[in-house]
């Protein structure tokens, strides 16, 4: 149980509110304060688990932009030529206007991966990032398929 309740203020727009409010009501939450408490322990836990990506990974980041906001474009090139490392490949496809979807594929060290992860969500323009990973496959020996 929580020892104190504290209060906050915050500023969003109005649409991203009313899709809030939606989703909490459908998901039967008895008050925006306790959706917001439940994405806030979410977003916690996701830290969390991005601090504990260690060793070789492979990886996808899934990223949504706004590709009409100056600079953007040569913002998201510039941190991912610091990474060309470990970048195998992306794909972006030109969603409605002014949105892009991007997918970079990676291989490499699981903290590099996450850092390459934060800097992208920190760009303006950047709407949303999804950070995925998995160990790379195993050759030969236990928890391997063959078809």
């Amino acid at each position: 149980m929580e020892k104190q309740l504290m209060r906050i203020g915050i500023s969003l727009p109005g649409s991203l509110l009313e899709t809030f409010d939606d989703i909490i009501y459908n998901r039967g939450y008895s008050s925006r304060s306790e959706g917001i408490r439940d994405a806030i322990r979410s977003y916690n836990q996701h830290y969390e688990w991005m601090q504990d990506i260690k060793g070789k990974r492979a990886a996808t980041i899934s990223i949504v932009y706004d590709c009409s906001k100056k600079g953007v474009n040569n913002a998201l090139e510039n941190v991912q030529h610091q990474y060309t490392d470990m970048i195998l490949s992306t794909v972006r496809i030109h969603l409605d206007l002014p949105l892009c979807f991007e997918v970079i594929i990676l291989e490499g060290d699981g903290e590099r991966i996450v850092e390459l992860a934060e800097k992208i969500l920190s760009q303006k323009g950047v709407r949303f990032s999804k950070l995925m990973t998995v160990p790379p496959a195993r050759t030969g020996g236990e928890g391997t398929k063959e078809a």
